[in-house]
């Protein structure tokens, strides 16, 4: 996933509204720019890394199959049969992120994939476990930037 900036997007925008004629100099010049900023962008990581304990990866399996289970660490933990903090610590040295964290990205990349269908922001809040669209919207855009609607 590549992060666009305000200039690339406006640029875009620009474009699409060019004719379908050959392009004039100026439009050439700003499809140089678009280029340029094309190779200059970065790469965002989007997928999400996976433990190799076999008590996490349940854990791991169970959160990924109800994005919308708001079970605490505590309960998972009982569900393993660990200890929250052992739970907690072993999660953040095996895949780099407490589960809180692991469970937002989770849930940002299955909107990712929702999105895009043109399901509404708030069936998609709804879907992924949060009470209202407010709280997926803030947590949406502290992981990637953006509101789900941009």
């Amino acid at each position: 996933m590549l992060r666009v900036s305000s200039l690339l997007h406006e640029l875009v925008h620009r474009a699409t509204t060019w004719n379908k004629t050959p392009i004039t100099a100026a439009e050439y010049r700003l499809a140089r720019v678009i280029i340029d900023e094309i190779a200059s962008l970065r790469e965002e990581p989007l997928g999400l890394p996976r433990p190799s304990d076999e008590r996490l990866c349940r854990i791991v399996d169970a959160m990924l199959a109800d994005l919308a289970d708001n079970r605490s660490v505590g309960d998972l933990a009982e569900w393993v049969g660990i200890t929250p903090r052992t739970l907690a610590r072993h999660f953040s040295e095996q895949t780099g992120l407490g589960m809180v964290a692991w469970r937002q990205h989770a849930r940002v990349l299955r909107a990712l994939e929702m999105l895009p269908v043109g399901q509404a922001v708030t069936t998609i809040a709804m879907n992924l476990g949060y009470d209202n669209v407010s709280a997926f919207i803030v947590m949406f855009r502290r992981v990637m930037g953006v509101t789900p609607g941009e």
